[in-house]
């Protein structure tokens, strides 16, 4: 065969049996999992359902910064089937906004070509497209209410959508919560109310930033006044109807939030509503009030009863009160403290808070008490405290307030020569070494009592103030031998003073020292249960550790001779 020409070779390369038959593909499908890509500006577009309607409060200081440094935390993308563009998927449009604006100023490349995250696009990726823009905008820069309240609603039309019925506000709240926003159905309840009512009158207001509190109030103040209208619209035949009258009377409020006058708005509302319905203008608002306030009573909780202050644990009490033999009780931190008939409380030591501070209760004092009671303080930011507070909001749950509550509870009530209405707060007045010293021996006087000992503990003005003595001789002394010696080596342990010296233990009363213990600060068994302390000599057990840890730090700080008299 003879050599073929380079011509002759190209030839056959080139007929049309080599040629390309099918369609030529235009593009690549996306990918179908996560995968990193640059995209430029022209191929991403933001999300049309954002629920963010108004400018990110935070725009200027986040501009400032992607000019500076760069996009940090480039924005997750996304595309639906069939479409040419990308779109930002959970979170980002302010991001998207601001490098096109920085392209358009700077025409640096950076700003066009962004290395982004591709997720694929799932078959409910509507709505989680917009949940995940719900969730991410309450983290950076926050929401207004009528925002958050379009979006839900928006939510609620594609789960319906997806499901092919109508669903209830409980029903919405469970399937948000399962997507990642957890709303309640009470907040639901408001923000569809907003929605329907409040937007047609004051949008101004509501994309202002009106808050979630005056949206509640305008909500109550519409409820309340639609239903006295309904009541006695019957018999008077008015020449408008309600809604019109809401939607005049709340329309000429629309402006700035700062400017807004619940007040006003109130008296406007009912004036109108006096005139048309031919009633006096007071007895209309009386009526007002009261509907609201049995709406307010129908829709909170219960307040807890408040007990008798001056009841002492052991006086004379109602026959609902638990026995008197009973020596403790556990007071509710809605409950004020129970006080000693014989001793009053201490002064700072269970006093509520009193929004009007008196000459007799100062201000100051809760500040000392409340921190008196901060053993360590929990680590914290202001940007968690802030999504705290911002979750709690959406939760319609109240953060628990250190500051406010420690002034208002008492944990228990013991009786005794010096009664314990907080365990752990010691008051100013308590707070020296021989003070502490008269309360610790009284304390180990009344444990050992318990046991029918308390003549094993004798004060001292030196140590932690009392030693044990042996006990005595003759088991008939002593009703409850291994109980009695359980206790005294407990309060021997605690005294550990030199002089106080234990002679060893019956075969009856000898056992480990940790089954000791256990039984006698829990119980185990019938056995157990025998050695246990009762309620009241455990909170007295308590209180004398939490003095006895005091007075030795007051020792520790005193220079070492004056010191000495601690082991």
């Amino acid at each position: 065969m003879a050599d073929s020409t380079p011509d002759a070779m190209a030839a056959r390369l080139l007929v049309d049996g080599f040629r390309r038959a099918g369609p030529e593909a235009t593009s690549l499908t996306d990918p179908i999992v996560d995968t990193p890509m640059v995209v430029t500006l022209d191929q991403l577009r933001p999300y049309e359902h954002n629920p963010r309607v108004t400018r990110n409060p935070l725009f200027d200081d986040i501009k400032a910064s992607i000019r500076e440094r760069g996009l940090d935390a480039p924005p997750a993308i996304t595309r639906r089937p069939g479409e040419d563009h990308y779109i930002i998927r959970n979170g980002g449009n302010t991001r998207l906004a601001i490098l096109r604006e920085l392209w358009s100023e700077t025409r640096q490349e950076r700003f066009f070509h962004i290395a982004c995250q591709f997720r694929p696009w799932s078959s409910r990726g509507e709505i989680v497209a917009l949940t995940g823009h719900l969730a991410e905008n309450e983290l950076h820069g926050g929401l207004s209410f009528i925002e958050r309240a379009l979006a839900v609603e928006k939510a609620r039309e594609l789960y319906e959508q997806e499901s092919g019925e109508p669903l209830t506000q409980s029903a919405l709240s469970r399937r948000l919560a399962a997507d990642g926003y957890p709303v309640t159905q009470p907040h639901i309840s408001r923000m569809q109310d907003a929605v329907r009512y409040l937007l047609p009158a004051i949008p101004q207001l509501l994309y202002g930033g009106l808050g979630r509190p005056q949206v509640e109030r305008l909500t109550a103040l519409r409820r309340a006044a639609a239903r006295l209208w309904e009541n006695r619209a019957a018999t008077q035949s008015p020449a408008t109807d309600f809604p019109a009258l809401f939607q005049d009377v709340l329309a000429s409020f629309d402006g700035e939030p700062d400017t807004l006058s619940m007040q006003r708005v109130q008296d406007e509302l009912v004036g109108q509503m006096a005139d048309l319905l031919g009633v006096d203008y007071d007895t209309l608002l009386l009526d007002m009030h009261e509907t609201e306030h049995r709406q307010q009573a129908l829709t909170s909780e219960p307040a807890a009863p408040i007990a008798p202050v001056g009841r002492a644990v052991g006086a004379d009490t109602p026959s609902t009160m638990p026995p008197s033999s009973t020596p403790v009780t556990v007071s509710s931190p809605a409950s004020p403290p129970q006080a000693s008939a014989a001793t009053p409380p201490p002064s700072g030591a269970g006093e509520r808070p009193s929004a009007d501070p008196s000459p007799d209760r100062p201000a100051d004092r809760d500040d000392t008490r409340r921190d008196a009671h901060v053993v360590s303080p929990a680590p914290t930011t202001g940007r968690l405290q802030s999504i705290q507070q911002l979750v709690a909001n959406e939760l319609g749950d109240a953060l628990p307030d250190f500051a406010t509550n420690v002034v208002q509870a008492i944990p228990v009530q013991a009786g005794g020569l010096y009664p314990i209405s907080d365990v752990w707060y010691i008051e100013p007045g308590l707070d020296l070494p021989d003070r502490l010293r008269v309360h610790i021996s009284q304390l180990a006087r009344e444990i050992a009592g318990e046991a029918d000992v308390a003549d094993c503990i004798e004060a001292t003005d030196d140590g932690m103030g009392f030693i044990c003595t042996d006990l005595p001789a003759t088991a008939d002394a002593v009703p409850h031998a291994a109980f009695a010696h359980a206790v005294i080596v407990l309060l021997q342990a605690l005294g550990a003073h030199p002089s106080c010296v234990i002679a060893p233990p019956s075969p009856v009363e000898q056992a480990a020292p940790t089954d000791v213990l256990g039984a006698l600060l829990i119980g185990r068994g019938d056995e157990g249960s025998a050695l246990r302390l009762g309620d009241s000599a455990l909170v007295k057990l308590y209180r004398l550790v939490r003095l006895a840890r005091r007075l030795v730090e007051l020792e520790s700080s005193r220079p070492a001779d004056a010191a000495a008299s601690l082991p």
